[in-house]
């Protein structure tokens, strides 16, 4: 029997898989707990429909990471930070404020794209890269200044 399952089951399949399985293990197991639905051919054309949308959506997403890449690579931004009056420097420069400064220059990057192995805790000029989706990256110059 074919059967469409509404979420993952192990051993069987994820979530929106077309799979077969035996008649009495669909009917008294799966559909009754509600991890699958009959595949009728209404419900296979809806999953299929709702799977090309998925890949329409991912596929544009994608192309609009690699503009941002190619707009956003190697420009620099500008994150003043306190300092005392012997240059030590309070706190440090996190993937958020990065983040922030991107968003005040128009460019909106999830804080969590932006790979920091630390926080930046000295004045200078740093490469930071960013992992806008797989496959697409760009590196930016972060130019942390000091401020009393």
């Amino acid at each position: 029997m074919k059967i469409i399952l509404l979420q993952d089951v192990k051993g069987q399949g994820k979530k929106d898989d077309l799979i077969d399985v035996n008649e009495g293990y669909a009917r008294n197991f799966l559909i009754k707990k509600g991890f699958a639905e009959a595949a009728t051919p209404t419900k296979i054309n809806e999953l299929n429909q709702k799977k090309a949308s998925q890949a329409y959506h991912k596929q544009e997403e994608l192309k609009a990471m690699k503009a941002l890449a190619a707009e956003i690579s190697g420009k620099s931004f500008t994150i003043n930070i306190k300092v005392g009056k012997e240059g030590k420097v309070f706190g440090s420069v996190t993937a958020a404020d990065i983040a922030q400064s991107l968003s005040d220059s128009g460019y909106e990057v999830d804080k969590k794209k932006i790979v920091l192995a630390a926080g930046l805790k000295t004045v200078g000029d740093y490469d930071v890269e960013l992992k806008l989706a797989e496959g697409v990256g760009a590196k930016i110059k972060v130019l942390v200044r000091g401020e009393e």
